[in-house]
């Protein structure tokens, strides 16, 4: 069973894009999630890891084909959404939460129609505040909330799990502080990507 990974910088994690997919899987949800299937049941799942860096939904689906289609998955988990957010306060290039929908159901679609029978799991964006979010909090929460509705419709319509995260992230920020999960904010600290990737392995051990 092939499992692939697409979506930013909360995915990449700082993986070997010249590796074959063994080596290639980066240091945050993917690579724990790897870990524990893998040790599970060995030789059952290939996991593959496509996240760049940056990416909002557009850029996403303009390379579906190369990094999705081609690779012709079992299953396609998704996490992207807040750079659409954060790139419109930081350079004016964020993707509007209409555009979002529209572009994420599009991609979804296709690849449904493309690989019939793909299972896919579309996680919900998250933000908590610190140093990355903390200047414009109120609107980067709220903005990122519309991407989360986005998502968590576009799973209703087109029969994908979809695996919540925020709440998930607002209840451990009452333990520690936000910065313990998510270092600025946006991006999971070893601890934040271990409760994805609990959270992650739970809905798929569901579906």
């Amino acid at each position: 069973m092939k499992i692939l990974f697409q979506g930013d910088s909360i995915t990449d994690v700082g993986r070997n894009t010249n590796s074959g997919s063994l080596l290639s899987i980066g240091q945050g949800y993917p690579c724990l999630i790897a870990s524990r299937l893998g040790a599970d049941e060995p030789g059952k799942y290939e996991f593959v890891n496509r996240g760049i860096s940056g990416n909002r939904i557009v850029d996403v689906y303009a390379r579906i084909k190369a990094d999705c289609w081609n690779l012709e998955p079992d299953l396609l988990s998704v996490l992207i959404g807040v750079n659409d957010v954060w790139h419109e306060f930081a350079v004016q290039n964020g993707v509007d939460a209409d555009r979002f929908y529209a572009v994420y159901k599009m991609l979804v679609c296709d690849t449904k129609e493309r690989l019939p029978g793909i299972k896919l799991i579309l996680m919900e964006p998250f933000v908590l505040r610190a140093a990355a979010t903390e200047g414009a909090w109120e609107a980067f929460r709220a903005e990122t909330e519309k991407r989360a509705a986005a998502v968590r419709r576009i799973a209703q319509e087109c029969g994908a799990a979809f695996l919540p995260l925020q709440a998930m992230f607002d209840e451990a920020a009452q333990t520690m502080p936000a910065s313990y999960w998510l270092g600025d904010g946006v991006h999971p600290t070893p601890a934040g990507h271990q409760l994805i990737a609990d959270a992650w392995i739970r809905a798929f051990k569901a579906m």
